[in-house]
């Protein structure tokens, strides 16, 4: 079994939301993990757990940033992490792949289905084993308990209700310890 975990110097986990419904704002989560196992060299039967730290949250607005943190969307005191396991990684070609599992934002889990893009393998200067992937989907904010909205004077909606995901993961292969006899 091969195990993996992010290199978060060469990663990034972004969302996109329409503010207004004329503009797109892009925040991303600056603190995460990701653990992944598999044994199938085209990783058709990895197993994968991704936890966001939501106070990690930025949009580059401290006052946003902070009404994001807020029980008006991710409550980040009292659900402090954003999480999502694995439950299928589907192989649609060679380098596109289903990837399904649960998300859970506050105390909510729901099926989330992402679009996968595997980018392949590649050693780097170190003798690291490298792969890179590129994940998009959307969730809809509301399913999971990020309820609040206004309404501006002329009855426009301030912030959508569908959230675009998109992850650049690169993931480096765990060297394992040997095993004495």
């Amino acid at each position: 079994m091969a195990r993996w975990t992010i290199d978060s110097a060469h990663s990034d986990v972004q969302f996109k939301v329409k503010h207004l419904m004329i503009n797109t704002v892009t925040g991303e989560f600056t603190s995460y993990r990701l653990d992944m196992e598999t044994t199938a060299d085209d990783f058709t039967d990895t197993k994968l757990v991704f936890e966001a730290d939501v106070a990690s949250i930025s949009t580059k607005n401290e006052m946003r940033d902070n009404h994001l943190k807020s029980d008006d969307f991710f409550n980040a005191e009292k659900f402090p992490t954003l999480r999502f396991e694995s439950t299928k990684f589907e192989r649609v070609s060679d380098s596109e792949y289903k990837l399904h599992g649960n998300m859970t934002i506050r105390d909510i889990t729901k099926p989330v289905t992402l679009d996968v893009e595997y980018g392949g393998q590649m050693a780097d200067f170190y003798g690291n084993t490298k792969a890179g992937f590129e994940l998009s989907g959307s969730v809809n904010r509301k399913d999971f308990g990020l309820l609040w909205n206004g309404v501006t004077e002329a009855g426009g909606i301030v912030v959508s209700d569908v959230v675009k995901l998109h992850v650049n993961a690169q993931v480096q292969k765990l060297v394992e310890d040997a095993v004495s006899a």
